[in-house]
């Protein structure tokens, strides 16, 4: 009978003493052989637990700076990790713990990037004015403006409607017309903020309320006046920008006349989308002379009210540009009157690449103005007249223009009660064209 090791009448704990005795325990990855750590663990741990008084980070090696960033608190006050910590498992461990999906790629792949752009986001949807203090929006600036290059603004809320007070008989007489007790603005001002980004290249914003459930009002889904002065003198201020897209809140002409003036002659503005808006006419010719003075590369004014003048005031100055290089005008109503004469500008452009018309009650009378253009046209490489009235004319003026064309890759006339077999010809000679291009790609 071998003899215990221990004393007799010894308290052990068995799953205690069962590690003790081993010399390799492998179910745990952050077991040592040594049982004295080194001082220079001991040091880095140090520097962890009173990093906030004391950053030290430095002056760390590589390997030391990972050590470090596994074990900081994600919960350290920006003002000491923003400017110190830099990109890593850190602020991937942050956006982590606060955000449950989290796609790194839509950022380039910089958690850093993802977490201050989501961060300031989140303040902005849900600022309320009149009542959150615009210092907490500035105060961020300095911190992370060096890391966000785009804004996505999902919603903007309105001030606290406060309840009406009942006035005397003499009380509405007895009250000043220049007196205003209303809200210093109706939604969040982004003139406090753009001039400060000086790293911010895309912006998404759209007017609205998500999840209003029964409080639902119209005025929640709009761009007021006051809004709308304010956020076009903060676009002119903003010179890095290259990308707005401000969708579905209710922008008319007026509104658009007044952005557009403010964006003219812009220094990097590449892509507009005012989508998904109320713009008609007064304002098409307002983007027409955006046009004229500036670097737009992509247009989208798709879903809203533009009809035939309208169109024809953005062909004018289409015909004249030389920089678009995508126009969306689907779901206007710029018919034939429209149609034509944006067709009639290409035969001057030699710069648009894709050309959108689908549902805007275009007839043959367009279809067969774009065949003129499609003959000695090779710059065109995607075209979409789908949900029109082209008719078995207007595809056979369109199929017998494609028979000799070469460069356009994708033609979409689903829904124009077109027939059968031009259809058929047209989408032949579209994908031997695509086929032609890959074969063109591949050499080079």
């Amino acid at each position: 009978m071998s003899k215990s090791p221990y004393p007799p009448g010894a308290h052990l704990n068995p799953p205690e003493d069962c590690r003790r005795m081993r010399r390799i325990i492998a179910e745990d990855p952050d077991w040592c052989l040594a049982i004295v750590p080194f001082l220079s663990n001991l040091c880095l741990q140090s520097i962890v637990r009173n990093f906030e008084e004391k950053p030290i980070y430095e002056e760390l090696t590589p390997s030391q700076k990972d050590f470090v960033q596994e074990r900081l608190s994600p919960s350290l006050p920006l003002r000491v990790t923003a400017n110190l910590i830099s990109d890593g498992v850190y602020w991937k461990r942050c956006c982590k713990q606060r955000w449950d999906l989290c796609d790194v790629s839509h950022y380039s792949h910089s958690w850093k990037r993802m977490f201050f752009e989501r961060h300031l986001e989140n303040i902005i949807e849900l600022f309320i004015p009149d009542v959150t203090d615009p210092k907490t929006v500035v105060a961020m600036v300095p911190l992370c403006k060096n890391y966000v290059k785009r804004l996505d603004i999902s919603q903007l809320l309105p001030p606290i409607k406060e309840p009406q007070k009942e006035e005397d008989e003499y009380g509405s007489e007895l009250a000043s017309d220049n007196d205003y007790d209303g809200p210093s603005m109706d939604h969040f001002d982004f003139s406090i903020l753009l001039d400060k980004l000086t790293s911010l290249q895309e912006l998404y914003v759209v007017y609205r309320v998500k999840q209003c459930g029964m409080n639902f009002e119209w005025k929640m889904f709009e761009m007021t006046d006051r809004d709308c002065e304010s956020f076009a003198k903060a676009l002119k201020s903003c010179k890095t920008l290259k990308l707005l897209r401000l969708q579905e809140s209710r922008i008319e002409d007026k509104k658009c006349r007044l952005l557009v003036k403010h964006l003219l002659d812009h220094p990097s503005l590449r892509e507009l989308d005012f989508s998904h808006n109320l713009i008609g006419d007064r304002g098409a010719r307002a983007i027409g002379k955006l046009l004229t003075r500036s670097k737009l590369e992509i247009l989208n004014m798709c879903d809203n009210d533009i009809r035939g003048p309208g169109a024809k005031a953005i062909a004018h100055a289409l015909s004249k540009n030389s920089t678009l290089l995508s126009l969306n005008l689907r779901l206007n109503r710029v018919r034939d009157e429209g149609g034509q004469a944006v067709c009639k500008a290409l035969q001057n452009n030699n710069t648009l690449l894709h050309l959108h018309l689908g549902g805007n009650e275009v007839t043959e009378h367009t279809a067969i103005a774009l065949s003129k253009v499609l003959v000695q046209n090779n710059t065109l490489r995607s075209i979409n007249l789908s949900c029109n009235r082209l008719g078995v004319d207007g595809g056979k003026a369109l199929e017998e223009a494609m028979s000799d064309n070469t460069s356009v890759t994708e033609c979409d006339v689903r829904l124009t009660d077109a027939d059968e077999q031009s259809i058929s010809f047209i989408n032949q000679v579209v994908w031997t064209n695509q086929f032609r291009t890959q074969e063109t790609s591949s050499r080079e």
